[in-house]
């Protein structure tokens, strides 16, 4: 019996790995799983699981094939996972070493796009507060897109049809590619900065998502929003809808659209302004008519016949009013006199001296004070009795005292 060769664990994991790799199923594989575990390590590597009801497999990403992601990978995802099954030899455990991935149900730009929107809207950059108005007149736009495109040529061209007094700059971007997002955002930054305009436009033509995509890119949209010129966001057609379209202080259906909100027509406004015109002389004319017809008026009246007619009847007005005011005052002053009478009288019944003349008189001591009882009194004392036509000081002889049972 031949002896069986005995390998080290180092040489079953490379056998296994050369099997893995020299199984064409295995080299180019796709695999559906929910993501779970995902993790990006310093190194730019991203290293995940994905799993199903049942089972579960290893994954890494490499850095190279990571930066081609356009959208956020999330635990509970599910997505599809493009890449080869190998071993690494070190654990002697198979995993998929993953080369893209697509999110289940939708696109990955889709999902790239949804994922910003709901990052940049939770941060307030959508805020209509933070819209700034548009220049009714503007002096110079700016527009920023590519000067190869035929959208440039249609806004340039309606900018000047529509309003030729305005001043139209082209700084020039690439709008497609990866380095587009840069000089769209670079170029609103140095329109910014140098203070070019008071109107920039910003935008390209239609194309597919992946046409549009770098208005779609966050740097563009930060430099929209941190903007101190407001912007129109004019990408694609109708239905195409961006993030810079959220971001900017308006949002133009195409080009040509964000050309006609930018500037107000000029024959309108020269329609505007002769038929403001015609209005204004119409209400002159009118306003002459009226004044003409009051002065008509005027000329008819008396004081205007006869200058003097106007004082005699102010004179007489006045003769009235004041034999008014004489009757009023006297018949206030009678009322005052009456009730200055009847105070007198009542004070008059009211005073000491009345009670006097009725028979009365008021004894007073050596101090001036009225005696009110004997008991304040001495024998010998002197008193100045006061009667009503005259006075009399008499002498306390005897000091009778009455009592209240006596008095009853």
């Amino acid at each position: 019996m031949a002896e069986k060769k005995i390998y080290s664990v180092s040489e079953l994991n490379g056998l296994i790995k050369e099997l893995f790799d020299a199984t064409p199923l295995f080299l180019q594989i796709a695999v559906r799983g929910e993501l779970s575990n995902y993790k990006v390590y310093p190194s730019g590597h991203h290293y995940f699981t994905l799993k199903d009801s049942e089972s579960s497999l290893k994954c890494v990403m490499f850095k190279s094939s990571a930066v081609k992601l356009r959208f956020k990978p999330e635990n509970g995802m599910s997505v599809t996972a493009f890449g080869r099954i190998s071993v690494y030899p070190r654990d002697g455990a198979y995993q998929l070493y993953c080369s893209a991935l697509m999110p289940e149900g939708t696109g990955d730009l889709q999902v790239a796009f949804e994922q910003l929107k709901k990052k940049l809207d939770e941060e307030g950059l959508f805020d209509p507060s933070h819209k700034k108005p548009l220049p009714t007149y503007p002096e110079k736009i700016a527009v920023i897109t590519s000067s190869a495109g035929a959208a440039v040529h249609d806004m340039i061209r309606i900018l000047s049809h529509r309003w030729p007094m305005t001043k139209v700059m082209l700084l020039p971007v690439r709008v497609q590619g990866t380095e587009a997002p840069a000089e769209i955002a670079g170029a609103i930054r140095y329109a910014n900065r140098h203070e070019l305009a008071d109107l920039i436009i910003t935008g390209r033509g239609g194309g597919s998502i992946e046409d549009l995509w770098a208005f779609n890119d966050e740097r563009v949209a930060r430099a929209i929003y941190e903007s101190t010129i407001p912007v129109i966001s004019a990408v694609g057609h109708e239905p195409d809808v961006t993030i810079s379209d959220y971001v900017a202080d308006k949002r133009a259906s195409t080009p040509s659209n964000a050309a006609e909100i930018a500037v107000p027509d000029a024959s309108e406004e020269r329609m505007a302004l002769e038929s403001f015109g015609i209005r204004a002389s119409q209400a002159m004319d009118k306003r002459v008519k009226h004044l003409r017809t009051e002065l008509n008026n005027l000329s008819t009246r008396r004081v205007m016949q006869n200058a003097g007619a106007y004082l005699d009847d102010r004179r007489i007005e006045l003769d009235h009013m004041r034999d008014k005011l004489a009757a009023s005052m006297e018949a206030q002053l009678g009322l005052k006199q009456r009730e200055q009478a009847k105070l007198a009288a009542s004070l008059d019944a009211m005073s000491p001296l009345r009670v006097l003349m009725r028979g009365y008189a008021i004894a007073l001591n050596d101090r001036g004070e009225t005696v009110r009882s004997v008991k304040r009194l001495r024998s010998g004392e002197t008193l100045h009795l006061r009667v009503s036509d005259g006075s009399a000081n008499c002498t306390v002889n005897e000091i009778i005292e009455e009592n209240a049972n006596e008095k009853e």
